[in-house]
């Protein structure tokens, strides 16, 4: 992860952040945009790249990003995830290398093993001819040296559904019909070449023209700031910045769970088996790569972002909603015309800072006395999160969960071998949590700090909430007049 990168990340984030202070002030336009790339590339002389002009075409494409357009080799695409192709250019095109570790041996059974002539002999080594290797590996497990590697590019090592490709010239593709939007590409190329949509400058846009804006944070949130930064705390930061309000998303998760728990009793009785529907890179998985198991297994209840922004939806029907978290994929999820209501905006706790350092505005410590989740609620963002508050609503509906077999997927992989079970019916559970993330949301890809760090802070502030259960909480919320249905009908 490239998270404290600084050259990479810092460079994105003051851009994010330049490109929202012009939002502000309402001088979004040609000239002042130019100004900007003239500005944070100043020359003569490159910091980065080969030249100052490459350096600059490279953030006029990040500033599209920030102002959620398409790059230039994305024209007409529909994918948050995208390319910034004046950056993807610096990794090497041949999959399989030849090391120091070469002895030129006479024997050369490399040579002997490839069958396309993509191997000669150099002076202090063997070479291979990127332009003539099939990449078949045949020579790698031929030299008894071991000096022929295998590099696989950081971001196609990265994507767990092998939706990334390279072109002849070696930059590289997305398959948005495989791509899941998890965002591990990004943040896994060191030549941050590849980016997502912001969406900060509608955000400011809705903000500065009078809209009641409610931000919905994340479960997530939670720690990522440090143990003295609360709900409490961002949510005055928010406010402060110009949203009318804010709610934490944790909330919603008692409302998942509640609602997917008499699914799961439901489906128990009948024998069949399901999978979440919280995580949406897991939504995206299914819907991609196993669609008949996302027709026939998943779950029909909403994510708790959705359950959040249709339940302020229904309190103030003309507001803007705008959920804050660790996640790329939710700005798909935002997105799909499918689900009514699930959020107008999404931005991740990045974005977030870079926001707040636009408007000048600080995250402070203060006395929490902010909670609407309860404990199992704010615990959604963990691995195991979401099975345990749906049993505990099986529980203190008066449920027996003893013999319930739960399987629980943190991580690309994991997802993938439980759905490939499930497609040829052998599954050993009856219920699937999957989260594309290793250790759940809190080891999403958008975390600020790192993972074993949010999880201290988050302990240390899961002390000052109360015990409140699931089912008791939601006697306060008005379930009955929005819909906990994925395609938005009143059960």
């Amino acid at each position: 992860m490239l998270q404290n990168d600084k050259g990479i990340v810092g460079l994105k984030h003051r851009i994010m952040e330049d490109v929202a202070r012009l939002a502000w002030e309402d001088k979004l336009d040609v000239d002042n945009l130019d100004k900007l790339v003239e500005e944070i590339i100043p020359g003569p002389r490159p910091e980065y790249r080969c030249c100052v002009y490459k350096e600059r075409e490279i953030v006029r494409q990040r500033i599209r990003l920030a102002m959620a357009k398409n790059t230039k080799a994305n024209k007409g695409s529909t994918n948050e995830v995208q390319v910034i192709k004046p950056a993807c250019d610096e990794c090497s095109i041949a999959a399989y290398t030849v090391t120091d570790n070469c002895r030129l041996c006479l024997g050369k059974p490399c040579m002997s093993a490839c069958k396309f002539g993509a191997i000669s002999q150099g002076e202090i080594r063997t070479h291979i001819d990127a332009t003539k290797c099939k990449e078949c590996g045949l020579c790698a497990k031929a030299c008894p040296f071991g000096a022929i590697v295998h590099l696989v590019r950081p971001c196609k090592r990265a994507c767990p559904v092998d939706a990334i490709s390279f072109d002849e010239h070696g930059f590289c593709h997305i398959d948005e019909e495989k791509c899941i939007n998890c965002g591990h590409c990004i943040h896994n190329c060191p030549f941050g070449a590849i980016g997502s949509k912001t969406y900060l400058t509608q955000i400011i846009a809705a903000i500065k023209e009078g809209k009641e804006v409610y931000a919905m944070c994340a479960p997530a949130a939670e720690g990522q700031f440090g143990e003295d930064i609360s709900m409490k705390s961002i949510k005055n930061a928010l406010i402060e910045i110009g949203f009318k309000d804010m709610v934490e998303v944790g909330l919603g998760g008692d409302m998942t769970a509640a609602y997917e728990a008499a699914e799961w009793t439901e489906a128990y009785k009948e024998g069949k088996k399901m999978t979440t529907s919280c995580c949406p890179a897991f939504i995206n998985m299914l819907k991609k790569h196993f669609p008949e198991q996302y027709k026939e297994n998943m779950s029909s209840t909403v994510s708790p972002m959705c359950a959040v922004s249709r339940y302020l939806k229904y309190l103030h029907p003309d507001c803007i909603t705008v959920f804050v978290g660790p996640c790329i994929a939710k700005k798909t999820e935002a997105k799909d015309e499918n689900v009514p209501d699930n959020a107008d905006y999404v931005i991740t706790f990045g974005e977030l800072l870079s926001l707040f350092k636009s408007a000048e505005v600080e995250l402070k410590p203060v006395e929490n006395d902010y909670q609407e989740a309860s404990i199992f609620g704010k615990k959604f963002a963990g691995s195991g999160g979401v099975a345990a508050a749906v049993i505990e609503c099986m529980q203190e509906r008066g449920e027996d969960t003893s013999e319930i077999k739960l399987q629980q997927c943190a991580g690309g992989i994991e997802c993938k071998k439980a759905l490939t079970l499930l497609k040829v019916g052998k599954l050993p559970a009856d219920f699937i949590e999957g989260m594309i993330c290793v250790g759940g949301c809190v080891g999403g890809p958008s975390n600020t700090v790192a993972t074993n760090d949010i999880i201290k802070s988050r302990e240390k502030l899961f002390k000052d909430a109360d015990e409140r259960k699931i089912l008791a909480n939601l006697e306060n919320y008005p379930m009955d007049k929005f819909s906990m249905h994925r395609d938005g009908h009143m059960d």
